[in-house]
């Protein structure tokens, strides 16, 4: 999501802190870094080139680099994350490579000098998203790919809407809780305006159930990923609220799940992860381009049967 300079919507320093909290026991609970993980990387099996030297932004525990399995031709993988605890994690899962801590709103890499660039759920907390694409379409060689997982704007409604329907009954008022994610059509926008060439940005959806509010929550501390809106509440919330919230979730979603992701257990509640999917390439004069408008050379009226009179 685009925002003006000055305006911060999240906190990077709690975002940090976060992770390196969780990073100890991340791998309790890093089944969803890891699933999208293996998403993202079937992908390269459709591309017919090798990226000898890929950057992993936002690394978490090493998701990507144990999904890869060879994907790709990478030689090199440099691993990244904010969060120097995760980045050790990371590094002692993997052999070889390189790993270091970084802020993926500052990148220290070299322009123009990697030949891929993965991003599983981590850049939905950078709070100039198109500052960050730009650093990454930079750091890349010509015709180098970005291939890219983040969370999309349907993500986690149902504890969004119980939270907020609990505050506004038990307090009369509401802060905010879960960030704001971006949309499709914001996220090939942003790709668009970074300069990269041939975006391609689509979505997916995927479904957990757990037994009540406070498994989910503990699932999303453990994977560090607690809230770091700025604004946010500081202090612990009530109890009443917390026990309203949960018992609202209760009603209005368990066992309803989604008919598409498949039904969610009597007496369980479902937990909304919208994925999307963003593929790009810094441009290079060689890539196919789209013809200009009227440059066709074959009508339409070439194949079109002409009405009888």
């Amino acid at each position: 999501m685009a925002t003006p300079e000055h305006m911060q919507l999240f906190e990077r320093e709690a975002v940090r802190k976060h992770r390196e909290r969780a990073a100890s026991g991340i791998f309790a609970h890093d089944f969803l870094f890891a699933e999208v993980a293996d998403r993202l990387t079937e992908r390269l099996q459709d591309v017919k080139r090798s990226f000898p030297l890929a950057l992993n932004l936002g690394c978490h525990g090493g998701e990507v680099a144990r999904t890869l399995q060879g994907r790709g031709g990478i030689e090199t993988l440099i691993q990244c994350d904010p969060s120097p605890k995760m980045v050790k994690q990371a590094g002692d899962r993997q052999t070889g490579g390189v790993c270091f801590a970084a802020d993926e709103e500052f990148l220290p890499i070299k322009s123009g000098s990697l030949d891929l660039v993965l991003s599983n759920l981590s850049l939905h907390w950078a709070n100039d998203l198109p500052g960050a694409f730009i650093q990454i379409r930079q750091a890349l060689k010509p015709d180098g790919l970005f291939l890219a997982a983040m969370f999309g704007e349907r993500t986690l409604f149902e504890l969004r809407e119980s939270l907020m329907a609990a505050e506004l009954e038990v307090e009369m008022g509401m802060s905010p809780r879960v960030s704001p994610f971006t949309t499709v059509q914001d996220a090939g926008a942003l790709l668009q305006r970074a300069g990269f060439a041939l975006p391609v940005v689509d979505t997916d959806s995927i479904q957990v159930s757990y037994p009540d509010m406070f498994r989910l929550m503990a699932d999303l501390r453990g994977m560090g990923e607690s809230g770091a809106v700025s604004g946010r509440r500081k202090t612990f919330t009530r109890k009443d609220t917390m026990l309203r919230a949960a018992a609202y979730y209760l009603e209005k979603f368990a066992g309803r799940g989604n008919r598409e992701l498949g039904e969610v257990g009597e007496g369980r509640i479902p937990a909304t992860f919208d994925i999307i999917y963003l593929t790009a390439w810094a441009p290079h004069p060689d890539q196919q381009k789209p013809l200009k408008p009227g440059s066709a050379e074959t009508s339409l009226a070439d194949f079109l049967i002409e009405p009888s009179t």
